[in-house]
């Protein structure tokens, strides 16, 4: 971080200090956390399932219970099986690798590499992630009907009442143009070490993250709600390639393969109130004065073991998921991605999370329709531009009419 943004932090830090005892506070909030991370793990150690599952049948006939509802609420995450037939999913797989192959990708990204440095301060590195945005699959995943019904269920999960009004419509969703993973068997080198998306040091210095976390830092984090969604839709994020200008409720991914533990997946946290944890710990005495315990502008807020330590044993694998399931999670969850895929085949997925309509994410899904008429890397991505001239790549013509509501067309 260069000076100014360090001066930033310092003044930041001391004026935080100064609204409670943050000692005793992150001691309150440790022993809380250490209770949930102790049952996570016990759940886990026994085969018990520690992230909620649901199947989309039952969002699709309102048959979904409160209790469900209430357990995705405290764990922050969700498994939606069979959201596309599987069928489908595994005929995606199969087309968007030969629209890879057709073009060449590995050829020009090998050119074009660096310019995407998002996860370079992960402990890993990027992992088999295409910086592709528009071939048909994702196009046609992102723009399905029971993709927009699972979205607008997970919407709703939030409290969306404002003194404005509404923070931001539950019922409708803009699309998110974002990346694909296809991840090799055998691979031990593309991980992501644990890290948290959508604002690394910003949320600590952000006005509306200050708000949104007010009880946090003002002495009352029992009473901090991770569903109140006012303020959401207002933050700023230091602005570089793959910070997410989005409000995402919930980031995502649809399985195009069967993956799970030990094929190089997603783990999660599944706490929804640790991020409390993570605010504190960065405004005790150990922590030097101009620093948010690594937090970088730009990139991946990492959750380190010097300093973490406590909350990082309640990572956990998803469970297995077939192609066609979708797992979620919520925007101030830790997750990472194994460094080692010891698994038989590919651990393959498209990258769609929930953007509700709100000012902010209609002027990104603006600008990114720009984009996609051009074939150009979505906005908030680094400017590989891959697509421009790829055979195949969806166009406007392969919009449906709510395809083109989401696109802000």
């Amino acid at each position: 971080m260069d000076e100014e943004i360090r001066a930033y932090v310092r003044t930041t830090k001391q004026r935080l200090r100064s609204l409670q005892d943050v000692t005793t506070a992150f001691q309150d909030v440790r022993n809380h956390v250490c209770r949930d991370v102790d049952a996570i793990s016990k759940r886990a150690a026994s085969g018990q399932s520690t992230i909620p599952e649901l199947s989309y049948d039952h969002i699709r006939d309102g048959k979904v219970s409160d209790t469900l509802r209430h357990d995705i609420r405290q764990s922050g995450a969700a498994i939606i099986r069979g959201v596309f037939p599987r069928q489908q999913a595994e005929d995606w797989n199969a087309e968007l690798g030969a629209y890879i192959e057709d073009n060449d990708y590995v050829t020009k990204a090998k050119e074009k590499a660096g310019l995407d440095s998002y996860f370079s301060a992960l402990d890993a590195g990027s992992p088999q992630i295409f910086g592709l945005y528009w071939s048909k699959p994702q196009v046609m995943a992102r723009q399905a009907e029971s993709m927009a019904r699972t979205k607008q269920f997970l919407n709703r999960l939030w409290d969306v009442s404002g003194p404005m009004g509404q923070e931001f419509n539950p019922d409708q969703d803009y699309a998110y143009a974002d990346r694909t993973r296809r991840r090799r068997p055998g691979d031990t080198t593309l991980g992501l070490s644990p890290h948290m998306d959508s604002g690394s040091y910003e949320r600590w210095v952000d006005p509306a993250y200050q708000r949104i976390y007010g009880p946090v830092f003002e002495g009352s984090w029992q009473d901090y709600d991770p569903w109140k969604a006012t303020f959401r839709t207002q933050t700023r994020e230091f602005s570089s390639p793959s910070v997410c200008s989005m409000f995402r409720t919930f980031q995502g991914w649809t399985g195009l393969t069967s993956q799970g533990p030990g094929d190089g997946t997603l783990s999660l946290i599944p706490s929804a109130r640790g991020i409390a944890y993570f605010l504190l710990r960065a405004l005790q005495d150990d922590v030097p004065e101009d620093d948010l315990c690594g937090a970088t502008p730009g990139r991946a807020l990492s959750a380190d073991p010097q300093w973490h330590a406590d909350i990082l044993g309640g990572l956990v694998s998803i469970p297995v998921v077939e192609p066609g399931d979708t797992v979620w999670w919520h925007p101030d969850l830790i997750h990472s991605v194994a460094n080692a895929h010891t698994g038989t085949d590919f651990a393959n997925v498209i990258y769609i999370g929930a953007s509700p309509k709100c000012a902010k994410n209609e002027a990104y899904a603006r600008r990114q329709a720009v984009h996609f008429m051009a074939g150009k890397s979505a906005p908030d991505f680094a400017a590989e531009d891959y697509e421009v001239d790829f055979k195949g790549r969806a166009t406007i013509d392969d919009l449906t009419e709510l395809g083109r509501r989401q696109m802000g067309l």
